[in-house]
């Protein structure tokens, strides 16, 4: 998994050096933030929802992985529902803001861990949830992402990827033109055909949530 090292590497300098400060202004619900980052972080809203519709109201008891945790939203609301709850996230410093955000009422029941979200040290599950952190990697990749945690949880994985469309394709090719000297990482678009063939397993779309400049699919994945 060359690739899936060297993407890796790149959002873990992106995240952790060059987005921080902005990645926390955008996930602060209070903080005001420009009209377009405002549809992207509605549409993440959203997304998280949509997510979450997927598992039990009452999760006491039961054990999750937030695969690319960053500020830990995704984290708070797992907690909430009495989840037991592993966040990773291969930024350090989005894990700090992470914790400092989260409750103390709920600290008890969270564990937080900078790094590889594919670790087999972070142990066994019954869910994992993967919101838009899988989104920089090629299918092959991804299905070897999901090939990994699928063997280690009961319940399946539930994740985003950023759909093929004409916008978004343009996008993608617009991006490769240019020379990435911020390192920053670029989101690939992917097709559930595609998908498919890099996942062996069962691996059906759920939703797809649009709003300004946010564009992503919601997909559950069990092998």
């Amino acid at each position: 998994m060359q690739d899936y090292a060297l993407t890796r590497d790149r959002v873990e300098h992106y995240f952790d050096r060059t987005a921080t400060k902005a990645w926390e202004q955008l996930t602060q619900t209070e903080a005001k933030v420009s009209r377009i980052r405002q549809t992207v972080r509605e549409g993440r809203d959203r997304m998280r929802t949509l997510m979450l519709s997927r598992l039990p109201e009452d999760m006491t008891g039961v054990r999750v992985l937030d695969a690319g945790c960053g500020t830990g939203a995704m984290t708070a609301e797992l907690a909430r529902r009495g989840a037991e709850v592993t966040a990773v996230d291969i930024s350090p410093q989005l894990v700090g803001i992470a914790e400092d955000r989260l409750p103390a009422a709920l600290r008890p029941q969270v564990r937080f861990h900078a790094g590889d979200m594919t670790d087999p040290a972070l142990g066994r599950f019954d869910f994992v949830m993967a919101m838009d952190s899988l989104i920089y990697y090629r299918a092959a990749d991804i299905g070897a992402i999901l090939t990994n945690l699928g063997q280690r949880t009961k319940g399946g994985v539930i994740f985003t990827v950023a759909p093929r469309t004409p916008f978004l394709m343009t996008f993608w090719t617009l991006g490769k033109a240019f020379p990435r000297s911020d390192r920053s990482p670029v989101m690939i678009p992917h097709a559930l055909a595609d998908l498919r063939r890099h996942a062996p397993g069962v691996l059906r779309s759920v939703s797809r949530v649009s709003r300004g400049f946010y564009i992503s699919e919601c997909m559950e994945y069990r092998p």
